[in-house]
């Protein structure tokens, strides 16, 4: 299973989006309406489920799915 495979069900259950609407290129703010809050607790789920860390600062950086993708399989 990919990361993208493994990161979908993730932003699909925390964004209440729905899963065929989850691309690399979508932005959390602009596609899924997503607050400051909807990222923190998705960042938070993101850590459980790869067991990474990602500070606020990195967190603030990261817009699309793809950007959190990358950030995964490279840390």
């Amino acid at each position: 299973m990919t990361t993208f495979e493994k990161l979908r069900p993730i932003i699909a259950d925390q964004l209440g989006v729905k899963m065929e609407n989850i691309k690399s290129e979508a932005s959390f703010k602009d596609d899924f309406e997503a607050d400051s809050l909807d990222m923190v607790n998705l960042t938070m789920e993101i850590e459980d489920e790869f067991s990474i860390e990602i500070s606020d600062k990195v967190a603030a950086k990261l817009q699309t799915v793809g950007d959190v993708v990358h950030y995964i399989e490279t840390h």
